[in-house]
Protein backbone atom coordinates (compact mmCIF):
# COMPACT_ATOMS: atom_id res chain seq x y z
CA UNK A 1 0.00 0.00 0.00
CA UNK A 2 0.95 3.77 -0.93
CA UNK A 3 -0.56 6.97 1.05
CA UNK A 4 -3.29 7.36 2.73
CA UNK A 5 -6.03 9.08 1.39
CA UNK A 6 -8.64 10.14 4.10
CA UNK A 7 -12.17 10.39 2.63
CA UNK A 8 -15.56 12.03 3.62
CA UNK A 9 -18.58 10.14 2.57
CA UNK A 10 -22.06 12.87 2.44
CA UNK A 11 -25.01 10.28 2.40
CA UNK A 12 -28.37 11.70 1.11
CA UNK A 13 -30.72 12.52 4.14
CA UNK A 14 -33.43 10.39 2.89
CA UNK A 15 -30.86 7.44 4.16
CA UNK A 16 -29.90 9.15 7.24
CA UNK A 17 -30.57 5.86 9.28
CA UNK A 18 -28.27 3.86 6.45
CA UNK A 19 -25.41 1.78 8.32
CA UNK A 20 -23.41 2.05 5.48
CA UNK A 21 -22.67 -1.61 4.75
CA UNK A 22 -22.44 -0.92 1.10
CA UNK A 23 -20.67 1.70 0.84
CA UNK A 24 -17.98 0.11 3.27
CA UNK A 25 -18.12 -3.33 1.77
CA UNK A 26 -17.54 -1.28 -1.87
CA UNK A 27 -14.35 0.91 -0.14
CA UNK A 28 -12.95 -2.32 1.16
CA UNK A 29 -12.80 -4.08 -2.50
CA UNK A 30 -11.96 -0.73 -4.35
CA UNK A 31 -15.59 -0.88 -6.23
CA UNK A 32 -17.51 1.63 -7.58
CA UNK A 33 -16.66 5.30 -6.90
CA UNK A 34 -13.64 3.51 -4.64
CA UNK A 35 -11.84 2.06 -7.71
CA UNK A 36 -10.01 5.17 -8.02
CA UNK A 37 -8.27 3.83 -4.44
CA UNK A 38 -6.70 0.79 -5.67
CA UNK A 39 -3.35 0.02 -4.16
CA UNK A 40 -4.05 2.60 -1.94
CA UNK A 41 -5.01 2.82 2.11
CA UNK A 42 -7.82 4.63 2.26
CA UNK A 43 -9.59 5.91 6.21
CA UNK A 44 -13.09 7.70 6.58
CA UNK A 45 -12.37 11.00 8.31
CA UNK A 46 -16.51 11.90 8.19
CA UNK A 47 -19.84 10.16 7.36
CA UNK A 48 -22.59 12.21 7.37
CA UNK A 49 -25.63 13.00 6.02
CA UNK A 50 -26.73 16.43 3.34
CA UNK A 51 -29.06 17.85 6.41
CA UNK A 52 -32.34 17.14 4.03
CA UNK A 53 -33.55 19.26 1.21
CA UNK A 54 -32.07 21.72 -0.10
CA UNK A 55 -28.70 20.28 1.73
CA UNK A 56 -28.39 22.17 5.05
CA UNK A 57 -25.40 20.90 6.02
CA UNK A 58 -23.53 20.61 2.77
CA UNK A 59 -22.03 24.54 3.94
CA UNK A 60 -20.76 22.96 6.67
CA UNK A 61 -20.11 18.97 6.84
CA UNK A 62 -17.23 19.51 4.60
CA UNK A 63 -14.79 22.30 6.54
CA UNK A 64 -15.22 19.77 9.60
CA UNK A 65 -14.26 16.79 7.30
CA UNK A 66 -11.27 18.47 5.74
CA UNK A 67 -10.14 19.43 9.62
CA UNK A 68 -10.50 15.96 10.29
CA UNK A 69 -7.97 14.89 7.25
CA UNK A 70 -10.40 14.18 4.28
CA UNK A 71 -8.70 15.27 1.19
CA UNK A 72 -11.54 14.07 -1.25
CA UNK A 73 -15.50 14.09 -0.33
CA UNK A 74 -17.86 11.37 -1.74
CA UNK A 75 -21.47 12.17 -2.53
CA UNK A 76 -22.94 8.42 -1.38
CA UNK A 77 -24.36 6.78 -4.59
CA UNK A 78 -27.98 7.28 -2.83
CA UNK A 79 -27.99 10.75 -4.52
CA UNK A 80 -27.90 8.79 -7.44
CA UNK A 81 -30.34 6.02 -7.55
CA UNK A 82 -33.03 7.44 -4.93
CA UNK A 83 -36.69 7.69 -6.17
CA UNK A 84 -35.96 10.53 -7.59
CA UNK A 85 -32.10 11.27 -7.57
CA UNK A 86 -31.29 14.25 -5.75
CA UNK A 87 -32.14 17.35 -7.51
CA UNK A 88 -28.90 19.34 -6.24
CA UNK A 89 -25.96 17.08 -6.79
CA UNK A 90 -24.43 18.83 -9.16
CA UNK A 91 -25.30 22.10 -7.40
CA UNK A 92 -23.38 20.43 -4.36
CA UNK A 93 -20.57 19.16 -5.95
CA UNK A 94 -19.48 22.39 -7.15
CA UNK A 95 -20.31 24.62 -4.29
CA UNK A 96 -18.27 22.29 -2.33
CA UNK A 97 -14.93 22.01 -4.82
CA UNK A 98 -15.66 26.16 -5.25
CA UNK A 99 -16.02 26.86 -1.40
CA UNK A 100 -13.59 24.80 -0.15
CA UNK A 101 -11.17 23.58 -3.12
CA UNK A 102 -11.91 19.39 -2.04
CA UNK A 103 -11.85 17.02 -4.78
CA UNK A 104 -15.46 15.74 -4.77
CA UNK A 105 -16.41 12.51 -6.44
CA UNK A 106 -19.88 11.03 -7.56
CA UNK A 107 -21.16 8.11 -5.81
CA UNK A 108 -19.70 5.31 -2.87
CA UNK A 109 -20.80 1.80 -4.09
CA UNK A 110 -21.88 0.53 -7.32
CA UNK A 111 -25.17 0.90 -8.40
CA UNK A 112 -27.47 -2.19 -7.61
CA UNK A 113 -29.24 -3.50 -10.25
CA UNK A 114 -32.46 -3.41 -9.55
CA UNK A 115 -32.03 0.64 -9.23
CA UNK A 116 -30.26 0.78 -12.56
CA UNK A 117 -33.30 -1.21 -14.17
CA UNK A 118 -35.76 1.34 -12.35
CA UNK A 119 -33.43 4.19 -13.45
CA UNK A 120 -33.49 2.43 -17.72
CA UNK A 121 -37.31 2.49 -17.43
CA UNK A 122 -38.06 5.36 -15.96
CA UNK A 123 -35.63 7.31 -18.25
CA UNK A 124 -34.05 8.88 -15.51
CA UNK A 125 -30.09 9.65 -16.28
CA UNK A 126 -31.37 10.30 -20.24
CA UNK A 127 -29.67 14.04 -19.84
CA UNK A 128 -26.20 14.56 -20.49
CA UNK A 129 -24.69 15.71 -17.78
CA UNK A 130 -25.63 12.54 -15.56
CA UNK A 131 -23.10 10.72 -17.77
CA UNK A 132 -20.40 12.32 -15.56
CA UNK A 133 -22.47 11.49 -12.72
CA UNK A 134 -22.93 7.75 -13.64
CA UNK A 135 -19.74 6.64 -14.26
CA UNK A 136 -17.93 6.22 -11.42
CA UNK A 137 -20.69 3.64 -10.35
CA UNK A 138 -22.04 1.86 -13.14
CA UNK A 139 -20.36 -1.11 -12.87
CA UNK A 140 -21.33 -4.22 -15.53
CA UNK A 141 -24.19 -6.16 -14.54
CA UNK A 142 -22.05 -8.63 -12.21
CA UNK A 143 -20.95 -6.32 -10.10
CA UNK A 144 -24.55 -4.55 -9.94
CA UNK A 145 -26.28 -7.79 -9.02
CA UNK A 146 -23.63 -8.06 -6.08
CA UNK A 147 -24.94 -4.84 -4.32
CA UNK A 148 -28.56 -5.95 -4.68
Amino acid sequence: MSDKTKIGIIICDRYKLCAGGKCFRALLKKEGAFKIYKGKEVEIAGYTSCGGCPGGNIEYAPEEMIKNGATVIHFATGFIVGYPPCPYIKYFHDFIEAKYGIKVVYGTHPIPQKYYLTHEKLKTWKEPYWKEILEPTLCDEEIRKAYD
